[in-house]
């Protein structure tokens, strides 16, 4: 199947648009995309009439263009016959936001929808989904503009069966400076699902980390997508729902699909190096790190903070996670401290973590980061700045980030995520690092790096 026309079309008909109320879910897909993207828009409504002194088609067949996509937000019952004329008329693909389907009991209106599909080889997204957002070329979500919260286009890829999560992970990646680069909600996923949108996300120009929330897969689904994520050239994350009794009913009632045993498929994703993540908050971090670092990594890591309590708790997380914070040898510690400003010579703690203490400028923290960026039995270096201490600027998140572009070894920080500290927080982003705005976060983002190797 071919997506292209799917996230970055250049027509678009919406079936189903309403000539009376405004909220209809048609109607402000129409709008959305009539007033602010470059996509020629039709209307499509049986009984036709104009809509913003445009034609509104009685049929796709009707339209004089060739469309390139078909929003279809039609009672679940005319969703078959409306397939049917999107096919003839040779359109390049659908979103199906309706529902009604075998989420409801409506077994018969989806095997329509799938023998239909399956047959002429049409590209379907959904049934019962919220849509397709491509940055700055189309925006097929029911959500009103004044409401959506949209990311910076970037180069992570959100694949979700739940609108509504989608949505929630739009919102996290535009507060923690995320980039997408296409959202999919495929609700229901009578024709496509996960593996053939992995497969086109696998050799998209404009991704490099494909995120999925899956509720469960169909009868040999789970295998093949394992098999072809296992090998992807890209990194893959994903966060299920489903992992208790309850959790299965309710993935069952939502989206009819099939949950599975998690703990076999918890087992799979790691020995196949596919990342998972737990939980929300896991899969905005790993999407922020892996969007910046892609390689896996041994998991070897340098710590260097201003407070000894903080470098004290990343050790133990760090030690939690699976990962290693080697001590320094009495040579490198010295070469070091040989380096380091007059003030925090005599005090500094070098062990690793390395605590510059809260005297610590700007300085310090470059030379201990390049310090550690090269050594080579550590794979990342953690920094944990405190903004607040007396001598830190302002220019310390662009300064470190230099030091990631000269000597190429992760780095990842942490920062208390207020609006004080913005211009710190910003150097680190505008230049390609991931800040954390926890020290678990940090850690969440090199565990990640070290995920993507398979077990």
């Amino acid at each position: 199947m071919d997506f292209r026309t799917l996230f970055e079309p250049k027509t678009m008909a919406v079936v189903g648009l309403s000539l009376s109320n405004e909220r209809h879910p048609a109607n402000i897909i129409y709008n959305k995309n009539y007033f602010r993207y470059p996509v020629k828009v039709f209307g499509v409504n049986p009984k036709g009439g104009t809509y913003h002194k445009e034609k509104i088609y009685t049929s796709i067949s009707e339209i004089p263009e060739k469309i390139d996509l078909a929003i279809i937000a039609v009672r679940s019952e005319h969703v078959p016959g409306v397939l049917r004329e999107c096919i003839d008329s040779w359109v390049g693909g659908a979103v199906v936001i309706s529902g009604g389907f075998a989420e409801t009991g409506r077994y018969d209106l989806r095997r329509q929808f799938e023998e239909i599909a399956a047959e002429a080889d049409f590209p379907v997204i959904g049934p019962n989904c919220l849509g397709i957002f491509s940055p700055g070329k189309v925006d097929s979500l029911f959500l009103p503009s004044e409401r959506m919260v949209r990311p910076e286009p970037g180069n992570v890829a959100l694949v979700s069966q739940s609108g509504g999560i989608l949505v929630d992970q739009m919102v996290k990646f535009a507060g923690q400076g995320i980039g997408l680069s296409r959202a999919v909600s495929i609700g229901n996923k009578a024709a496509v699902g996960e593996l053939e949108l992995f497969k086109y996300l696998a050799r998209d120009e404009k991704t490099d980390v494909i995120a999925f929330y899956v509720e469960g897969f169909g009868p040999g689904e789970g295998r093949e997508f394992v098999k072809a994520a296992g090998r992807s050239p890209k990194p893959v994350i994903i966060m299920k729902a489903g992992k208790s009794a309850a959790g299965i009913r309710a993935v069952s009632s939502h989206t009819a699909s099939i949950a599975g045993d998690y703990d076999v498929f918890s087992s799979v994703m790691r020995q196949f190096g596919i990342v998972e993540a737990k939980d929300e908050y896991e899969m905005v971090s790993f999407c922020e790190s892996l969007s910046c670092y892609p390689g896996g990594i041994d998991g070897r890591v340098g710590i260097v903070t201003a407070s000894g309590g903080h470098g004290a708790m990343a050790v133990d997380t760090c030690e939690a996670s699976g990962l290693v914070v080697p001590q320094f040898s009495e040579e490198v510690q010295e070469r070091i401290r040989g380096r380091l400003s007059g003030s925090v010579q005599p005090i500094a703690s070098l062990g690793n973590p390395i605590d510059l203490t809260g005297s610590a400028r700007d300085d310090d923290f470059v030379i201990a980061a390049g310090e550690l960026s090269r050594l080579p039995d550590i794979d990342c270096v953690i920094m944990l700045l405190l903004p607040y201490i007396p001598e830190v600027t302002s220019d310390v998140g662009a300064r470190l980030s230099q030091v990631y572009q000269e000597e190429g070894k992760p780095i990842v920080a942490y920062v208390p995520h207020v609006e004080k500290y913005r211009m710190i927080i910003e150097g680190f982003q505008l230049n390609n690092v991931p800040v954390s705005d926890s020290i678990d976060g940090a850690i969440l983002m090199v565990e990640a790096m070290k995920r993507c190797r398979p077990c």
